[in-house]
């Protein structure tokens, strides 16, 4: 076997070749997500990005073809709420990077993608399993700073970043730390924040000089929160409980900010007024039980029961680094409470992407998107199917993982080993 820095050589040669070139995919049941299904598709890209698409189309001259009768293709998995490259092991902080410390529970400035490592493990672990464009979310606080969106490609943080700022996370919960305060407090004290970085602008010389009153956080939190207030990002608030959810979809009323609600326990009783205002919801499914007193009304139809009252849904699930390739099995239990599989799809896709300010580039397979997708053995919300093909910007990008390394490693035990 050859040395594996060889082996990784040689594959980067062959995904930058790829990128140039012509590769037509074949014969195959494709969702496009953003149009109806094609079946016996071809899909056609060249560096990086879809130039065709449709029914019955010939594999173009010099073109790599990609036979693919029998499989699925479809836009790369979409999982917006991960610490991927910014949290490696649970027990040891130096590689914990998603949280900021020491900002008294307000770090609007934090930018979380920051500390990414292009080289985690976990990355291609992820990539494997068609999971290849991800939200990196900051977490921990109640402004927990700003979210990006990545594409899993191979190479520096730069090559990765799709947006960033994408989005800034708050968190409405009675955890961490808002723990022990009482709702009103948490809700007013956003009401508060968002009021001071309103008035920042117009009157930063009087609050850089501290002749105003107090305000709810230093200048550069403020100016921070001015991506949300000028509507360039969103607010991802972390909400649970019905009655939470109602407060914030009227602070953002009052405020004017792009919302997403995410947790969301207890959406399905707000449903039409989530649908009123288009707010995207993010939502799980794997979770069967209330994991906390404000998520007492959980139930596994909560996905499919907001898509019917005509709420905007997207799946996300396993923020935990090693868990976020389990995305697609949340949107396949999703289906299985009657979520319909196209909405199911379209959940951990465009939807995300949408919500994300991504829609331009990745969610859908259109012409002039970046080639980000998958080809799979099967149906890709199923609990078997694998994919064959995986593509980011063109670039072939399925490769063996560090498990799949161990794996093969310990296939043959050493002539002395004992059990």
């Amino acid at each position: 076997m050859r040395p594996l820095f060889v082996r990784c050589a040689a594959l980067a040669l062959l995904a930058a070749s790829a990128e140039a070139q012509t590769v037509a995919i074949t014969g195959a049941r494709i969702h496009p997500v953003s149009g109806p299904r094609i079946d016996n598709g071809t899909l056609i890209f060249e560096n990086g990005r879809i130039t065709q698409l449709g029914a019955g189309l010939p594999c173009p001259s010099g073109a790599e073809c990609i036979e693919a009768r029998g499989r699925w293709v479809t836009p790369g998995i979409f999982n917006a709420l991960t610490t991927l490259g910014v949290n490696e092991v649970g027990q040891v902080q130096a590689t914990q990077d998603a949280r900021a410390r020491g900002d008294r529970g307000i770090a609007a400035t934090f930018e979380a993608w920051q500390g990414l490592n292009p080289a985690s493990p976990h990355l291609q672990v992820t990539r494997n399993d068609g999971v290849i464009v991800a939200g990196v979310i900051p977490g921990g606080n109640f402004v927990s700073g700003q979210a990006a969106v990545i594409d899993l490609s191979t190479g520096t943080l730069r090559d990765m970043i799709v947006r960033a700022p994408a989005a800034i996370v708050a968190d409405m919960a009675n955890t961490g730390e808002n723990r022990g305060q009482a709702r009103g407090e948490v809700i007013g004290r956003m009401d508060a924040l968002l009021e001071d970085a309103r008035n920042y602008r117009p009157g930063r010389n009087e609050v850089e000089r501290g002749s105003t009153r107090p305000t709810a956080a230093p200048s550069r939190d403020l100016q921070a929160l001015g991506l949300v207030l000028s509507r360039r990002v969103p607010l991802i608030l972390e909400a649970d409980r019905a009655s939470d959810i109602e407060a914030a979809l009227a602070m953002a009323r009052k405020h004017n900010v792009r919302l997403i609600i995410s947790g969301a326990a207890e959406a399905w009783l707000v449903a039409a007024q989530l649908a009123r205002d288009s707010v995207p919801v993010i939502v799980g499914s794997l979770n069967n039980s209330p994991q906390s007193f404000s998520s007492l009304g959980a139930r596994q139809e909560n996905a499919a029961l907001l898509r019917r009252a005509g709420a905007r849904v997207i799946i996300a699930g396993g923020a935990d680094a090693f868990n976020a390739r389990n995305v697609k099995y949340e949107a396949g239990v999703a289906v299985a409470f009657g979520l319909p599989w196209d909405d199911a799809l379209r959940a951990i896709t465009l939807e995300p992407a949408r919500a994300l300010d991504v829609a331009d580039r990745v969610g859908s397979l259109e012409r002039g998107k970046d080639a980000t997708l998958v080809v799979w053995n099967g149906d890709p919300l199923e609990l078997t199917t694998r994919p064959t093909h995986v593509f980011v910007r063109g670039r072939n990008v399925l490769a063996p993982s560090r498990q799949d390394e161990l794996m093969r490693r310990y296939l043959t035990l050493p002539p002395n080993y004992r059990p």
